[in-house]
């Protein structure tokens, strides 16, 4: 709706919030946000911080769809609000890739949004988290959205072993999409740092695209890192497989103006 001096001002259904975010530099365009809840944020890098409500929200969640979708949205402790909206390009663009009976993988799949798109389009995809609350968030979504039977593994694992159990296996897939977090655990403690993970990550994701392969997308939050630098490591790892990559910005445009918020970096390879 609006955003400006370090905050952004959303609606969602029937509610609306102001969150964090630093990007957003310029003034507002609105002199007074009137918001459901508001997040302060700590002093905690990671995201830490609380929710301040003006009126109540459930605590629960609440329904929210895009195209075939249905899913929870909720004010989570750390400031999201189970999905990411800015991911929605991306998610329409892996659809036109995929047919009836592609094999897809959502690492880092968190609520499943993502693979519940790819799923209606008639793929088989396998969801892998290492939160089993999200897991199960994403099992109740898929209920929601009436495809409680469509072929979808639900793995609570680490992605990146996951992925290398993968190779072994010898496995491969149509469309390859992972949201690694900057920093994170796996379900058995396992340590994960974004610079030190990423580029074997992505070499092993690549020995699971073959010849008929048709995509990977990578997105990247809250990191001090260029589109270019990811775009690069894509460019390297699928070097001899054919096809482009290109490397950019994700954003929201404000409905304030029509300004561009810009929110995440991307990279893709599609054949």
């Amino acid at each position: 709706m609006d955003c400006g001096h370090g905050r952004k001002l959303e609606r969602y259904g029937p509610y609306s919030f102001i969150r964090p975010e630093p990007q957003a530099m310029w003034a507002p365009a609105l002199p007074d946000w009137d918001a459901d809840g508001e997040f302060i944020p700590g002093s905690d890098e990671e995201g830490g911080g609380r929710w301040q409500f003006a009126r109540p929200v459930p605590p629960a969640g609440w329904e929210l769809c895009w195209e075939e979708v249905r899913f929870r949205s909720q004010c989570t402790p750390f400031r999201h609000l189970a999905f990411f909206p800015d991911m929605a390009p991306q998610w329409a663009w892996m659809r036109e890739r995929l047919g009836e009976g592609s094999e897809a993988l959502n690492l880092f799949g968190y609520t499943g949004v993502g693979t519940l798109a790819m799923a209606a389009k008639g793929a088989r995809v396998t969801h892998v988290d290492a939160s089993k609350k999200s897991v199960e968030a994403g099992k109740e979504n898929a209920r929601l959205s009436g495809m409680a039977e469509r072929p979808v593994r639900w793995m609570i694992d680490d992605a990146a072993k996951f992925a290398a159990r993968e190779v072994r296996r010898e496995r491969r897939y149509d469309g390859i999409i992972l949201d690694p977090p900057k920093y994170g655990r796996g379900p058995n403690g396992e340590i994960w740092r974004l610079e030190e993970g990423l580029p074997a990550l992505i070499a092993d994701c690549r020995k699971l695209l073959d010849a008929e392969s048709k995509f990977l997308v990578l997105t990247v939050y809250a990191v001090r890192m260029s589109a270019l630098a990811i775009g690069e490591l894509l460019t390297q790892a699928m070097a001899g497989l054919g096809g482009s990559v290109e490397c950019g910005d994700m954003a929201v445009r404000e409905e304030a103006r029509g300004l561009l918020l810009p929110t995440a970096i991307f990279a893709r390879w599609s054949r």
